[in-house]
């Protein structure tokens, strides 16, 4: 899932290099914080939190497939 993250949030930035993820497990699941340059907050969230919330769709679906429970926390 890790890989997934970052992939998909490298590709959105304009500052690839500043992108990184880091993995957290819990007794929850595993929670994926994405870190990126502040100036590429905007680009990850979008409008109303579209982008942010597809990205989340598309984690966690991925996870349920593979019997993981995966959330994913955009930090700045």
């Amino acid at each position: 899932m890790k890989e997934l993250l970052l992939y998909m949030a490298k590709n959105l930035v304009d500052d690839p290099e500043a992108v990184t993820v880091n993995e957290i497990s819990d007794e929850d699941g595993t929670v994926l914080e994405l870190h990126v340059a502040p100036g590429d907050m905007g680009k990850v969230i979008g409008r109303q939190g579209r982008i942010a919330k597809e990205i989340r769709t598309i984690v966690k679906t991925v996870a349920q497939r593979s019997g993981e429970k995966v959330t994913v926390d955009i930090v700045d």
